[in-house]
């Protein structure tokens, strides 16, 4: 039985990992000092320096502050009158609480760096509201989670996990197919020249009609970004709208858009949740086997230390996490590429992404593994080169 999960495990693995991106594509190694100058790459390794171990600290306080919780949450069991579920959703929301209190001051620093930097806007009673609200959503999932977990292990005890992957993958895939609509400050593309740009390449993809939106942030950042979103009924493509004016030209634009129609071309949201699915068994069998020291999940004294074994899992999985968006977002790529057949403007979008964003181009390795979910600047530069010479233009 093992043995056959497994092979069913791996089969999916080779499935979701193929790309459009022909083998033994010669992508070749950039020299980041070819590209920028030495001043903006100082720029960008100084201020990716204090993002990256702020993040880290963060982190590894998370796990710390949960490991106490861990410890000593279990004593609020006995001022609850809750009942059984009713106490395990108050200290899942209890521990959520802890979690953003003892992070909220990594938030803050690096807030406090991003407006030194000139990269965000925000003030930082503003930053600490739409924190606080933006909380509420994790606080919904988490809860749904503990209740529908706890309703399955009372009559299920240690089996639960079975099940309750599903559920996570469920709730995976309602949140992927209501996010769009969770961002704010959405309008149409103004611009008619992109947008018709955008028909065509949905045409020549064959995904059918996907509307392109702005998002209105330039009062808060200066950074600029772009995502798919949504599944079936619900794909979008946002643009923020610190892309949609300079320096970005009209080719980085298209190529931009390009890159995220490629996503949805290529069903990497639909993939993202399928390999989410390959991992939620596991996560939940870890969390069902770790917490029988407590009862099993159909204690509410074992929520504290079910919430510190995904905080731990979780971090393990940034490393594998990373290498899967990276791999889609080098395939999104080679559709912009492909369908733009511009390289200077990839490259060109790329240099201005590191120059409005102060990204480092060439991180640490050890960034790179944890942190870092897409190509460096120099490996996407790269990417653009070799098309160019694989289309001998």
């Amino acid at each position: 039985m093992a043995a056959a999960l497994a092979a069913v495990w791996a089969v999916a693995i080779y499935l979701l990992w193929r790309t459009t991106v022909p083998s033994g594509l010669d992508v070749p190694h950039i020299d980041p000092q070819t590209v920028f100058s030495p001043d903006d790459l100082r720029r960008a390794e100084h201020y990716d320096r204090f993002v990256r171990w702020d993040f880290l600290a963060s982190e590894l306080v998370a796990v710390a502050g949960l490991a106490g919780y861990a410890a000593f949450g279990t004593r609020f069991v006995r001022e609850s009158a809750a009942g059984r579920i009713g106490t395990g959703m108050l200290l899942a929301m209890l521990g959520l609480g802890i979690l953003w209190l003892i992070q909220l001051p990594f938030g803050i620093g690096e807030l406090w760096w991003q407006r030194r930097h000139g990269v965000s806007r925000t003030p930082y009673d503003e930053w600490v509201i739409n924190n606080w609200f933006g909380l509420g959503s994790a606080f919904l999932f988490i809860c749904l989670a503990i209740l529908i977990v706890m309703g399955l292990a009372g009559p299920l005890r240690d089996w639960w996990w079975i099940p309750g992957g599903f559920v996570f993958v469920g709730l995976a895939l309602l949140f992927t197919f209501l996010f769009p609509y969770l961002l704010p400050g959405q309008r149409p593309l103004r611009d008619v020249e992109l947008a018709a740009q955008a028909r065509a390449y949905e045409q020549e993809l064959g995904v059918g009609d996907i509307p392109v939106r702005v998002q209105d942030v330039g009062t808060e950042t200066t950074a600029p970004n772009a995502e798919a979103v949504g599944l079936g009924p619900t794909r979008r493509v946002i643009l923020w709208d610190t892309i949609v004016r300079p320096p970005f030209t009209f080719a980085e634009q298209r190529f931009v858009v390009a890159h995220e129609l490629g996503h949805h071309a290529r069903k990497h949201l639909w993939k993202s949740v399928a390999w989410y699915a390959l991992f939620a068994f596991p996560g939940a069998f870890l969390i069902a086997r770790i917490t029988r020291r407590r009862g099993g999940m159909r204690e509410p004294e074992a929520v504290p230390l079910s919430l510190l074994v995904l905080t731990v899992l979780s971090f393990f999985a940034l490393p594998l996490q990373n290498v899967i968006t990276r791999h889609m977002e080098a395939e999104a790529d080679w559709v912009g590429l492909t369908l733009t057949k511009d390289p200077e403007a990839a490259e060109a979008a790329f240099k201005n992404f590191t120059g409005s964003a102060l990204a480092d181009p060439s991180p640490p390795l050890w960034d790179y593994v944890l942190i870092e979910n897409h190509p460096t600047v120099v490996q996407r530069i790269g990417m653009a080169h070799a098309w160019r010479a694989r289309s001998g233009r």
